[in-house]
């Protein structure tokens, strides 16, 4: 509940109490009658119109919070869907970047062997070094196209977040 809904509430508990009051009054003063009470009729009568028309405010009051109750479980369920959507976004990347450390792990345990058996003078050196360069640029490639991904979903999320947390609902503009 925001700092406005609970002001509601107040308002609305301190109206419905005062409501109360004067219609607990109104009805001593009408069962007494009005000559015992020395009240003028009319004042009677234009004070039972204002208690019916505090009585229509404070229906009103509670139709509008309910509404925004609803807005505000429906907006709830909204950010949560998107949440759980997140969540499942950002688990799939973090399994990408696991699987890409692996990886990397094993084409530096391959590096380390071949430059051994480079070392040691089995094979040819300039093949070794054109398949380890051309690996090693694979590898940032699909390093980049990683990273990229990832900003593209950043991108792609941070407009529904900004809109989720600050944007006013409907009729409240």
């Amino acid at each position: 509940m925001n700092d406005s809904e609970a002001r509601l509430d107040e308002l609305q508990r301190r109206l419905t109490a005062a409501l109360d009051r004067i219609g607990l009054g109104i009805d001593g003063l009408a069962a007494a009658g009005p000559e015992a009470s020395g009240a003028d009729p009319d004042r009677i009568a234009a004070l039972e119109q204002a208690l019916d028309e505090e009585r229509l405010a404070n229906a009103q009051l509670q139709e509008r919070i309910a509404t925004l109750k609803a807005r505000q479980d429906e907006a709830a369920a909204g950010a949560d869907e998107a949440a759980a959507g997140q969540k499942a976004a950002m688990a799939q990347l973090d399994r990408d970047l696991q699987r890409m450390r692996m990886a990397n792990e094993q084409l530096r345990e391959s590096n380390r062997a071949l430059r051994q058996a480079n070392a040691e003078g089995i094979g040819d050196a300039t093949l070794v070094n054109d398949g380890l360069a051309a690996e090693l640029e694979a590898l940032r490639a699909a390093h980049a196209a990683d990273r990229s991904e990832a900003e593209a979903i950043v991108a792609a999320l941070a407009p529904m977040v900004r809109n989720q947390a600050g944007a006013p609902a409907e009729g409240d503009i």
